[in-house]
């Protein structure tokens, strides 16, 4: 399936991109990450398991057990501190 991937902030420097499609075998959030990851270098940084990476699914904040769908829109950013 395709899905629309937006990057931002810090991910989005280390990636150096705001965003891609991808077509996906993943189910989840989780095992979307886990592809990107796997694609090495920069995304296995930026991604990295341990890392703290938050992720909206369809503007919505979502967990890693968020399945996916057909044409969604995800979204990998850091947490944000304000104040």
């Amino acid at each position: 399936m395709k899905v629309q991937i937006r990057y931002f902030a810090s991910v989005r420097e280390a990636l150096d991109t705001s965003g891609e499609t991808v077509d996906t075998g993943a189910a989840t959030l989780a095992a979307l990450r886990d592809e990107l990851i796997a694609r090495g270098g920069a995304y296995a940084t930026a991604l990295a398991r341990g890392k703290a990476v938050r992720m909206a699914l369809d503007q919505a904040m979502s967990d890693e057990a968020a399945a996916l769908r057909e044409g969604c829109e995800v979204a990998f950013f850091p947490p944000v501190t304000g104040g």
